[in-house]
């Protein structure tokens, strides 16, 4: 009896390795130690974090294994845990909840991963973090919060990074920093903090003026692992210590003009001169009627660090281009306008000119060609070609809007210019852009309609584009024709009704280009009716210029 009782122990000792052996991740090696059991996984392609790890892990480090997020809960089985490291990575998305049930970690280090932006929020499921290791990242951005749910941290690593101004407010809204402050000069009651912030490329003018003055007033019990920060901009401030620079305070841009009120001849170039001071530098922008106008037609010189000069060249004046033009500047303060009257000194202007309103003229004969060239982030850029024999002297208006809305943005587009791009779109929208020559309202079929498709997934959400969705069944025309998009639900009366109208074209006579085909898939677009979204001119012909002409049935294109 004894003897079978021995074996029985011996064997259940056996099981008891074996099965623990069995519980370490493939690929990667389990220690235990005196800070417990520990997790490694060096350069393996595990793509994702596991959901498999054991809960009893104190320590996991997983490095060079192409990581591409942190999930939400991604570790919340490991409730034991305090050190956890993930350099090396990939990452570079971190959900809100990323850290849930990781009440015990104390050490958090994530270099040399892809983070452009940190959910500082996720920091409340860790109240006794103590290290944070971000440098060798991407991050630009440092809310003013950020470290608000870091009451216990002891270092913070933020060097090597892409920050370039911060406020001075992340850390006085600190908690250890408001606790450092109380208890100065009072050895012992606070512990020290290191902070590293060397190695970013911080753009010294007045908006960084409060985080110099707190890094030149630091003192322990924080203390900075390198306080030779250095400025990589302005021009006048680059390659200079923070010591050596000194700041101004921001101010809201004053915009004044030499002239306001200019008269011309007919036909004469036009220079429209705006100045402006401000700190930081502004954005300006020139309008006409309320119109923006884009384009080369606007230069501007710095004078010095906080005064532009702006300039507006309008060729070859005609009756159209009189009224009012204002210089609008901005910055993150405030703004400031200045408006310049245009007067046109013409004896005869009745009998050799057009009215200011446009009507029909020769310029309605100006062929051109407009298509979605590729798909920015939210966004879409446009371009479009004109054949005239005056391209110095073209101007062109886009107007841009929703769909269904009856008044759309008008920006305004200066010669030379034949791209633009428009960005913030919004997810499973239907769009209208359209292109006509300056000053002349759309027409039937000078507009292109397009549909945003819409995420799936959060990961989409951060990393992905909103897809357009363009052509189930599509014609792409030169102006004033147009584009005829249909949703990924459409039915095959859309791609009938197309084939139909393509077949009375032929019969009208008209030249159709090469078909082209372009193939994708699409995310979920929202369903929406073809009626709707596919728009019939069945009942209106006309005559069009050359076409292209694709129809593609059960299929849509993603431009990228």
């Amino acid at each position: 009896m004894d003897a079978f009782y021995v074996a029985l122990c011996i064997a259940l000792v056996f099981y008891l390795i074996a099965s623990g052996s069995s519980t370490c991740l493939t690929g990667c090696s389990c220690t235990d130690d005196n800070l417990g059991r520990s997790l490694l996984c060096m350069e393996t392609s595990m793509g994702k974090i596991p959901e498999d790890i054991p809960h009893d892990f104190t320590k996991i480090r997983i490095e060079n294994c192409h990581l591409t997020e942190l999930p939400r809960g991604s570790f919340s089985k490991v409730s034991a845990l305090e050190f956890l490291w993930l350099n090396f990575n990939e990452i570079t998305l971190m959900n809100i909840k990323s850290l849930d049930g990781l009440a015990n970690l104390t050490e958090l280090r994530l270099q040399g991963n892809k983070l452009t932006s940190v959910t500082w929020t996720a920091f409340q499921d860790t109240p006794k973090l103590k290290i944070l290791d971000l440098k060798h990242n991407r991050l630009d951005v440092l809310p003013e919060h950020a470290l608000r749910h870091l009451p216990a941290l002891t270092y913070l690593d933020l060097s090597f990074n892409q920050l370039s101004v911060i406020s001075k407010d992340v850390f006085i809204n600190w908690p250890l920093y408001q606790t450092a402050e109380k208890a100065w000069g009072k050895e012992g009651l606070v512990s020290n903090v290191v902070l590293a912030l060397h190695d970013n490329p911080w753009l010294c003018d007045c908006r960084l003026k409060g985080f110099v003055e707190f890094i030149r007033a630091v003192s322990p019990p924080i203390i900075l692992m390198n306080s030779y920060l250095m400025c990589s901009g302005p021009a006048s401030k680059a390659d200079k210590f923070f010591h050596e620079i000194q700041l101004k305070t921001c101010m809201k841009p004053v915009a004044s003009a030499p002239e306001t009120n200019v008269t011309l001849p007919l036909g004469a170039n036009a220079t429209l001169t705006c100045l402006v001071k401000a700190r930081p530098g502004p954005t300006i922008q020139w309008m006409y009627t309320l119109k923006i106008i884009r384009g080369s037609a606007a230069t501007e010189t710095h004078m010095d660090e906080e005064t532009v000069t702006s300039q507006l060249v309008i060729p070859s004046l005609h009756l159209a281009d009189r009224g009012l033009y204002t210089c609008v500047a901005n910055n993150f303060i405030g703004n400031s306008s200045v408006g310049i009257t245009v007067n046109i000194n013409s004896f005869n202007s009745s009998a050799l000119l057009p009215p200011p309103v446009p009507m029909l003229s020769s310029d309605d004969n100006v062929n051109i060609d407009i298509r979605i060239a590729k798909q920015t982030v939210y966004g879409i850029t446009l371009e479009w070609y004109a054949v005239t024999d005056n391209p110095a002297e073209l101007w062109f208006t886009i107007h841009f809007g929703k769909y269904d809305s009856p008044k759309k943005e008008m920006i305004y587009i200066g010669p030379g210019i034949n791209s633009y791009s428009v960005s913030d779109l919004l997810a499973v929208t239907k769009y209208e852009v359209c292109v006509t020559l300056k000053n002349h309202p759309p027409r039937e079929g000078q507009c292109i309609v397009f549909v945003t498709g819409s995420d799936i997934s959060e990961l989409e959400q951060r990393t992905r584009l909103i897809h357009i969705i363009v052509i189930v069944c599509a014609m792409v025309l030169a102006v004033p024709a147009g584009m005829y998009a249909c949703t990924t639900e459409a039915r095959f009366s859309c791609v009938d009704r197309c084939v139909n109208l393509w077949k009375k074209r032929r019969l009208h006579g008209e030249n159709l280009r090469g078909t082209s085909q372009r193939q994708g898939t699409f995310d979920s677009l929202q369903a929406a009716s073809d009626e709707g979204l596919c728009r019939d001119s069945e009942d209106k012909p006309k005559k069009r210029r050359k076409s292209e002409d694709r129809c593609k049935g059960g299929s849509a294109a993603q431009l990228y």
